[in-house]
């Protein structure tokens, strides 16, 4: 049997896969079970930031593999220390929470968030997120996420959440009460298509947080660690979260996410939250190694310059609009044919992600060069037609 009839038999159906089996990478190239080569711009969905097999990545796998593995939270290790320290040198001062995913890294922001009601504003616990925004599969992840597609299946949803449009503060101003605890925000939307802040918002929010006392919890779970051309994207807007939530592109394709939270949120205390395998020796060296290379490559900034090259060579496909920042860009077509394009693409070699019926994100390695985004410029060219 092929591979794709074992996984129909073997695997829940949760998604529809594309018909390609990947078994190899390479930098910005995968390879599939036929030996055929794909450009991939999408990076295992923003998550391989120094692309495939990055030798570094891979030694200190290798290397950690060989010394400890897993030891649980019971204990000190190295990795973990270390990585928690570069994390907020990094970012703002905070104190990190280690786990497996995104939304894991979410579920802890919004359990601090509530902590800190009780404590700190009489029992309040509602959160403001906005509608479209994406914070996880999990039951109260899907509720905070304003995407009725993925939480209305699960009904009856947990209490405590309340949506409003993205970029539009008077809405937050307007939904903000005394039950209200935070105001919950990725600086670029991402699933539903790459919708940045706009200039002021998020400041607005910050300043809006301050004088109502209440958080600011930033999910920079796909906008963080360099790819929209700062390390993280409430840099390029002059504010400072209370928490801010990270993975995907943390371990370098390794499991892994965080929870920041700076002294003000940090109200966690022994026996509040845990994680069987967060933080494990093995994860934390993977990132530790993704980070040191971003910092010594200058990918930081390679990501900026090559999202500029990235933007104009998606300006020319005929879409009503393209927006992005730093290596995260989209194209949006008037006519539902991102599917179609999708596929067209990878028929020709190249991985793009059709997020609807009408848009096309595009989230490469910070690694990809400005040949490769010229090559990928010629293959979607061709697969316009």
């Amino acid at each position: 049997m092929t591979t794709p009839e074992l996984a129909d038999r073997y695997l829940m159906q949760t998604g529809r896969r594309l018909p390609v089996t990947f078994v190899r990478g390479h930098g910005c190239l995968v390879y599939d079970e036929t030996g055929r080569e794909y450009l991939d711009l999408v990076a295992g969905i923003a998550v391989n930031l120094l692309g495939h097999a990055h030798p570094e990545v891979a030694a200190a796998l290798a290397a950690q593999t060989k010394a400890l593995i897993h030891t649980s939270n019971l204990y000190y290790t190295q990795p973990q220390v270390e990585l928690a320290r570069r994390l907020v040198e990094l970012s703002f001062p905070s104190r990190v929470f280690f786990c497996n995913s995104g939304a894991e890294a979410n579920e802890a922001a919004i359990k601090l968030a509530r902590k800190w009601g009780t404590r700190n504003r009489d029992g309040a616990f509602q959160i403001i997120s906005t509608q479209g925004s994406f914070h996880g599969r999990t039951l109260a992840t899907i509720t905070a996420g304003g995407q009725p597609k993925y939480s209305d299946p699960f009904k009856p949803l947990p209490d405590g959440f309340v949506h409003v449009p993205y970029n539009d503060l008077d809405a937050i101003k307007a939904a903000t009460g005394v039950k209200t605890v935070a105001v919950m925000l990725e600086p670029v939307m991402g699933e539903i298509g790459v919708v940045p802040a706009r200039d002021g918002y998020l400041a607005g929010v910050r300043r809006w947080c301050d004088e109502q006392g209440l958080l600011l919890i930033l999910d920079e779970v796909q906008t963080g660690l360099g790819r929209t051309g700062r390390w993280f994207a409430h840099q390029h807007h002059g504010v400072t979260p209370d928490v801010m939530t990270l993975a995907k592109g943390l371990g370098g394709g390794v499991p892994i996410g965080a929870c920041l939270a700076a002294p003000k949120a940090d109200v966690f205390e022994p026996g509040d939250h845990g994680s069987t395998f967060g933080g494990n020796p093995l994860a934390c060296a993977a990132a530790i190694a993704v980070l040191y290379v971003i910092e010594r490559d200058g990918l930081v900034g390679h990501a900026a310059e090559m999202g500029e090259v990235l933007h104009s060579a998606i300006s020319g496909l005929g879409g009503k609009e393209v927006r992005g920042l730093g290596l995260m860009q989209a194209v949006e077509f008037s006519e539902p044919r991102a599917k179609p394009f999708q596929n067209a693409c990878l028929e020709a070699g190249l991985i793009v992600n059709a997020v609807d019926d009408n848009s096309i994100r595009f989230v490469p390695p910070l690694i990809i060069t400005a040949e490769q985004i010229d090559r990928a410029q010629q293959v979607m060219q061709g697969a316009l037609k």
